[in-house]
């Protein structure tokens, strides 16, 4: 098995995108500077930022060549009121507290955090920070704020008590607040300027902020962590780099300025992408996309998972020869065949079962798992869970091979997976529907496939999982059903290789407030927006949740609306999501959302038909008025 968290151990050949960043960062010229490191979750966006920090930082408190970095998890200030408050607060008492340069900002650090404090009053508000603290001093404890300690000591007990429970409470601090002297306020505007001199008195040449993880966090605390980078544009000898989907900031941007997500999101020139372009454009000075994995990639980083895992010591050969491979050859793989002459024969013996399979497998994981290596570290992990259950169990003449095949559907076309499985069931696990389609691809008969087993088996994915080695035909896939069978309502993809994004999506369409609401989050985040992998998963889940609620009158307007909006795979997906329910416990108020969605578009129509005409629903959605 292999842990799923950021490494500076570089499998993946990524060390060439964070020299690329450090090369940026060390040119003064290029000062100060945002960068952007953006890629889908899992993409590998993390272990690049550590590798960063790694070679900018020194040893302890060190400075390495004046460099003074500084990392932070955005995720980790989800819980925080004023996310922005407290990551500035963090960067300044870093500073402070640090074992070179702390005695030299001591002042200036002062000085800012009574700034955050004030920024930490205007973005929560009166009633939440400054009132609650005005009552802890009158009350003996100690103010939240102790810019108003000094302030509400002029005033006489009684005085104060009525000030702060009559209706100007608000009025009567906001006033104290604002006669504050700026010996004893900076105010936001001066922040900047005040920070520079701190990093001047610090005698650093050049301080890096890393931010990761801002993926993580909710809509409203990711702005605030951008709004708080966004106090330090600009400033002398700073170099920030975040990390993050770019997806997920995009939805963060819109939700904060109220976007109009029914507008047409594919166009350039709309409104939203203006707003969205223009902000991420004056915050990010360099955005750096990282590309997905290849095949050959592909196959190079599993063949190295496996090595880390069988080879124990050795494997530090084996990484050695693989960076001196990279260094002559950036696009081959280094795979089993490079082993030999690097490890030993007993070794090289006990690779040969785990790795065989990789170069077969490689083509369709990668398009399977879209080059991810989050997804492929987590299939991986699945895959050697199952493969131990098929020793504890003492199943024999089991092929690995097509397990592997197997899973590599159910990750990435879940309904076709169960699609099979229900196949097989009755035909003592050779499905003559796989002889069927198997026999279709080697003749090239696209056409007939689409006719005869429909648009979704004819897709260049899924030719390409047909046509590829070890061929289905024949094979009694009972075993390999029974040993997935914890997975067949609800695949990986609805379990632990949900993307955050797609989970999100799903909570925001399932607790969807109203109909403007539904449209617009299907409008915007699952047309264009998603993969088709994306919805694939989407799918999944929805499924999944009508299946266990099929009372439950929201899920039935997503898939109704999905279906309105002509969104690739909606209807399939409710075609197979009602077929799978209890049609006696569909609520009959159903009838006017397919009459009004009918309007939009003539395929809902079709659903009428799924349903048995003895059933109350279809006679309740057939009634006249």
């Amino acid at each position: 098995m292999w842990a799923d968290n950021e490494t500076t151990e570089d499998l993946l050949g990524f060390r060439i995108h964070a020299d690329l960043l450090i090369d940026v960062i060390n040119d003064e010229t290029v000062l100060p500077v945002t960068i952007g490191v953006f890629g889908d979750w899992g993409s590998g966006k993390s272990s690049i930022l550590q590798i960063v920090r790694e070679e900018l930082s020194g040893e302890g408190d060190d400075l390495k060549d004046g460099t003074l970095v500084l990392y932070f998890n955005g995720w980790l200030f989800e819980g925080y009121d004023d996310a922005k408050a407290a990551l500035l607060e963090s960067i300044i008492e870093k500073f402070a507290k640090h074992k070179t340069i702390g005695n030299k900002v001591k002042d200036s650090a002062s000085k800012l955090l009574r700034s955050v404090n004030w920024m930490r009053v205007i973005g929560m508000g009166f009633k939440r920070v400054v009132i609650p603290g005005a009552t802890a001093y009158m009350s003996g404890g100690l103010s939240l704020l102790p810019q108003l300690t000094k302030a509400l000591s002029q005033f006489k007990a009684e005085d104060l008590a009525e000030k702060l429970t009559s209706e100007g409470t608000e009025d009567f601090l906001n006033g104290i607040l604002q006669k504050n002297s700026e010996e004893e306020v900076t105010l936001i505007r001066e922040f900047r300027d005040d920070f520079k001199k701190m990093i001047d008195k610090s005698e650093i040449k050049k301080l890096v902020v890393i931010i990761d993880d801002l993926d993580r966090c909710m809509p409203e605390r990711l702005i605030e962590n951008l709004e708080a980078i966004k106090l330090f544009l600009n400033v002398e000898k700073t170099a920030f780099i975040i990390g993050a989907d770019p997806r997920i900031v995009r939805f963060a941007i819109e939700d904060r300025y109220k976007t109009d997500r029914i507008e047409n999101s594919d166009d350039p020139d709309s409104r939203n992408k203006r707003i969205v372009n223009d902000y991420l454009e004056k915050l990010i000075q360099i955005p750096y996309i990282l590309p997905k994995l290849s095949d050959s990639e592909v196959e190079t980083y599993m063949t190295l998972l496996f090595c880390k895992r069988e080879l124990g010591e050795s494997f530090t050969t084996v990484l050695n020869s693989f960076k001196t491979y990279r260094e002559k050859d950036r696009y081959g793989t280094f795979g089993f065949g490079d082993l030999e002459a690097i490890i030993s024969p007993a070794e090289y013996q006990k690779m040969k079962e785990s790795v065989s399979l990789i170069a077969s497998l490689a083509p369709i994981i990668t398009e399977g798992l879209n080059g991810n290596p989050r997804q492929i570290k987590r299939f991986l992990n699945t895959f050697t869970l199952r493969n131990r259950l098929v020793k504890v169990a003492k199943i024999n003449d089991f092929q690995v091979d097509i397990l592997a095949k197997l899973m590599v559907l159910e990750y990435s076309s879940p309904a076709l997976f169960r699609k099979i499985y229900e196949w097989q069931i009755t035909q003592k696990g050779e499905a003559e529907e796989i002889k069927v389609l198997e026999d279709l691809v080697e003749n090239k008969d696209f056409e007939g496939i689409k006719d005869k087993f429909g648009g979704e088996w004819s897709s260049e994915k899924l030719i390409r999982w047909i046509s590829i080695e070890p061929k289905l035909s024949n094979v009694d896939l009972r075993d390999y059903y029974w040993i997935s069978r914890d997975q067949l309502t609800g695949s990986i993809s609805g379990a632990s290789l949900i993307p955050p994004h797609i989970r999100t999506l799903f909570k925001q369409l399932v607790e969807h407030g109203s109909g403007a609401i539904l449209s617009s989050l299907v409008s915007q985040q699952t047309g264009s927006s998603l993969t088709e992998f994306d919805r694939e998963m989407l799918y999944s889940l929805l499924e999944k949740e009508l299946s266990k609620s099929p009372d439950e009158v929201k899920t039935h307007e997503i898939f109704v609306e999905l279906i309105s909006q002509n969104i690739a795979g909606g209807l399939e997906s409710y075609t197979r999501a009602i077929k799978q329910c209890d049609h006696s416990k569909i609520p009959f108020s159903l009838r006017q959302n397919y009459t009004l969605a009918e309007q939009k578009n003539k395929s809902i129509s079709s659903i009428y038909t799924l349903f048995n005409s003895k059933s109350q629903i279809y006679k309740a959605l057939h009634q006249k008025s």
